[in-house]
């Protein structure tokens, strides 16, 4: 258990050196479980404080870019082991600023570190091609380069593990960063780069600014300096963000979900059940490509519906840091508040609330922001609840009649970010493949969880589908593509 001490402020990192933001304000960053915990003291930054990051990375990418592919591995690799060696302390500063469970944090650290080690080694495998040419006297090939300054903004749900599988490939194809976190987990985005830094990156590769997207935002996406801008979080801030840049910056956005788990009269039951709390509560719902709508053949619903609820009011609930809690509260009053809005709004459409959706506020709940899962039956496709991303742990279920039903209402929705299915028959899981609208298909498994190694992304409105994250391809993003005729004379 953390033992709490006087607050501690932290910094910004700015070409090397950790300064106050010029605003001379800060903000504190709190436990969702417990609001009274402060974890630690922010710089609120201004866009000043963003322009002094840009020039800073801006001045570094000229040297970073020239530095030898096996030196920049090396310093991913060191910072890997830095953060394994504080696996603990990094675990429980996660938990205590985000909410999600120690098991949880700790996973998360881990994988970050098994990212930066693995992006280590692909920026060793960075290269172009050769090309056949009709004129024997010119040699034509690509060469891949670094774009130049990145904007990495990244959410409080994943505040490690996203911006390590953003800025991993950023600099180690030789790009320099300027990396704007979360305001509600800004302490362990700090841990990273902080890690970095301690492994040797020069002044100003990476650069560090706290403080709202109102105050830092402008600077970060239309600054002349920036080559590109990758981005995580809610559909809305994703499209601002592209209307914003200029022509020439490169964008990335990974956005909202509104995911379907479809299960078919021949599915095991019991695993479907697991499926859909593991992917719909397991992170307080809290993620992106988290479980919202299970879509169930009729002639297994009601044994779908009951066994769902008998598990889900056995899960415990409280503080992430405690032994044996299963769900941890909700990040945010602003969470909390929307969770709660959505719980009416589904009762007010007429769906049933058949479990849960209660703000929990006594006893050991009183100061954080706690909610029991909700599960909701009778609901149309066409309902808001069914519709629209809630981003909490909330379950609506849809009763079919058909498998054809269920794809059709599976696609029927704005995003497609991911979708799973849970069946015996491997030619309808083909055909669920082949037909379902939606970037990360799942058999038999969580609309949850991504390997660190396989591209990452969604489409219609879930993504800008141009470059992937994650995996081998995540590098595309932050390299450009030079072609090059290089004449040579005949020795004849």
């Amino acid at each position: 258990m953390v033992t709490v001490t006087a607050v501690q402020t932290f910094n910004n990192l700015i070409n090397g050196e950790w300064v106050a933001s010029s605003s001379g304000n800060t903000f504190d960053s709190t436990n969702p479980a417990q609001v009274t915990d402060i974890v630690g003291r922010f710089q609120a930054s201004v866009e000043a404080d963003v322009l002094l990051a840009m020039e800073s990375a801006e001045r570094a990418f000229a040297a970073w870019r020239n530095t030898a592919p096996s030196k920049r591995a090396e310093i991913l690799y060191k910072a890997a082991d830095l953060l394994e060696a504080g696996l603990e302390q990094y675990a429980e500063e996660l938990t205590r600023e985000e909410g999600k469970t120690l098991a949880s944090s700790r996973m998360e650290v881990k994988r970050s570190a098994q990212t930066l080690r693995y992006y280590a080694s692909e920026g060793l495998n960075v290269s172009g091609s050769t090309l056949p040419s009709d004129d024997p006297t010119t040699f034509v090939y690509t060469r891949k380069e670094p774009l130049g300054v990145v904007t990495v903004i990244t959410p409080w749900n994943f505040p490690i593990s996203i911006p390590v599988r953003k800025i991993a490939p950023a600099l180690v194809t030789g790009n320099t960063v300027v990396f704007k976190p979360a305001s509600d987990t800004p302490l362990i985005a700090l841990r990273l780069v902080e890690v970095l830094h301690l492994a040797g990156l020069p002044a100003g590769v990476i650069n560090f600014v706290t403080g709202s997207a109102s105050r830092t935002g402008t600077p970060l996406v239309t600054h002349p300096a920036v080559k590109a801008v990758t981005f995580t979080g809610s559909t809305g801030a994703g499209e601002t963000i592209n209307k914003a840049v200029r022509l020439s910056t490169r964008v990335q956005l990974e956005l909202g979900g509104k995911n379907p788990l479809v299960v078919l009269e021949d599915a095991d039951i019991d695993l479907a059940v697991e499926l859909a709390i593991k992917a719909g509560f397991e992170l307080t719902g809290q993620a992106c490509t988290g479980t919202s709508r299970v879509i169930v053949m009729d002639e297994v619903h009601d044994l779908f519906v009951q066994q769902l609820i008998a598990k889900t009011e056995a899960l415990t609930i409280g503080n992430g840091l405690y032994k044996g809690i299963e769900i941890g509260p909700l990040a945010n009053q602003s969470q909390l508040s929307n969770v709660l809005d959505y719980v009416a709004i589904g009762q007010a459409e007429g769906a049933t609330l058949a479990f849960g959706g209660e703000h929990l506020a006594d006893g050991e709940y009183a100061n954080g922001y706690f909610v029991r899962p909700a599960i909701f039956t009778n609901v149309t496709p066409k309902m808001r609840i069914a519709q629209e991303e809630i981003f909490g742990p909330v379950i609506s279920i849809i009763r079919v009649s058909s498998f054809k039903e269920a794809i059709e209402i599976a696609n029927d929705i704005e995003y497609g970010l991911s979708a799973a299915i849970c069946t015996s028959d491997p030619n309808r899981a083909q055909y669920f493949i082949q037909h379902i609208q939606a970037g990360i298909v799942k058999v038999n498994r969580p609309t949850t969880g991504v390997a660190y190694n396989a591209p990452f992304g969604g489409v219609k409105m879930s993504s800008t589908a141009t470059y992937r994250e994650s995996g081998r391809t995540a590098v595309d993003f932050y390299t450009q593509e030079k072609t090059v005729y290089h004449g040579v004379q005949s020795i004849e």
